[in-house]
């Protein structure tokens, strides 16, 4: 299994929130690239910042400041990142879970991809209870 993380969890109570944002901005670059996200995807993903934006915080994650939007977005991101490896071992196939579609009342046919898409926090919230609820054997 690979493992994509931020910043190893028992080291977060005393890490700053500048260290985090540049944590999961590396870790998310990673998981844009594993799952073949175009800038227009990573963008809306992200909350849509103006692109010279994100390319500065691709440039310079360590200098990165970000919204709290943002952040929750990346943690959101980071966990369904994590659950799918969990529960598809196989890194090909974890990684090509966010675009086949789905037949679960969460996506109504379409992908966890499309659903994230929609732009709204609360989509990723859901595909990320969504695959919490499916490794503990219920959706929530």
């Amino acid at each position: 299994m690979r493992v994509i993380a931020a910043e190893p969890a028992a080291a977060l109570a005393d890490v700053s929130e500048e260290r985090m944002a540049a944590a999961g901005l590396r870790a998310f670059a990673r998981i844009a690239q594993a799952w073949g996200l175009s800038v227009d995807e990573q963008l809306v993903l992200l909350g849509r910042p103006p692109r010279s934006t994100f390319f500065a915080w691709r440039q310079q994650p360590d200098k990165a400041r970000l919204p709290r939007d943002t952040l929750e977005r990346l943690s959101n991101l980071l966990g369904i990142y994590q659950a799918l490896q969990i529960l598809l071992p196989d890194a090909a196939a974890a990684d090509a879970w966010v675009r086949q579609a789905n037949s679960a009342p969460a996506f109504g046919g379409r992908s966890a991809l499309e659903r994230m898409l929609a732009g709204n926090v609360a989509d990723l919230n859901d595909v990320r209870r969504y695959l919490d609820g499916v490794r503990g054997g219920g959706w929530s």
